[in-house]
């Protein structure tokens, strides 16, 4: 039967809110992103969740907590889940880099996944490790369902991989605070998308 795996974007931050590029500095969430990960664990409880896997970032983690409460299973933590590493950029907003850095902010938007920021990362290399490990982790739950709380640039990695999308173009993908994209893995190369950004849970207008 292959794996299903539950996609979760951790619940709202500070920095979310100010629309500022987060990558790995460790913020917490706010108290609305706690409310939106209770309503998404009282949505999940109803699932048969095997395991639960989270990045190993605190707004990914708490969110994952949440969840965990309606279910009787630990939290793996993965390093590989890490959003991107945004380097100089993180804590800045797309103004704020545009204003200070216009050519490779430029550059970076149209081959995103080749160039590195500064002290950062490319998105090859977040590809790289990203797909990597949902392959294993996917692997090693056959014909069971499971939980993966992680971030947004993370989320378009994995969802592009499955369709074979060209990387330069994931930011067409868009992933909401404590949204669920369902992907079922069959054999390998048949993978299958079966929701993308759903925020039912969050009983309000779109967009949230």
């Amino acid at each position: 039967m292959g794996c299903r795996l539950f996609l979760v974007r951790h619940g709202e931050t500070d920095w979310n809110t100010n629309l500022r590029f987060q990558g790995q500095s460790d913020i917490g969430l706010t108290e609305l992103g706690r409310a939106q990960a209770i309503k998404l664990g009282r949505t999940l409880a109803a699932e048969n969740i095997s395991a639960i896997y989270s990045s190993d970032l605190s707004r990914a983690v708490d969110t994952a907590k949440i969840i965990a409460g309606g279910h009787d299973l630990n939290i793996v933590k993965m390093p590989e889940l890490r959003e991107i590493n945004f380097g100089v950029w993180e804590g800045l907003t797309g103004e704020e880099i545009r204003k200070q850095y216009g050519a490779l902010y430029e550059k970076w938007r149209n081959n995103t996944t080749e160039v590195t920021i500064p002290q950062g990362e490319s998105l090859a290399a977040v590809a790289g490790r990203t797909v990597g490990a949902i392959r294993r982790l996917v692997d090693r739950h056959n014909n069971e369902s499971v939980i993966v709380v992680t971030h947004g640039g993370v989320i378009r990695c994995i969802v592009a991989d499955v369709l074979r999308m060209d990387l330069n173009h994931f930011w067409r993908l868009r992933f909401d605070n404590t949204s669920v994209s369902v992907v079922d893995f069959l054999d390998r190369g048949r993978e299958t998308v079966v929701q993308l950004n759903n925020c039912t849970h969050l009983d309000c207008s779109w967009p949230v």
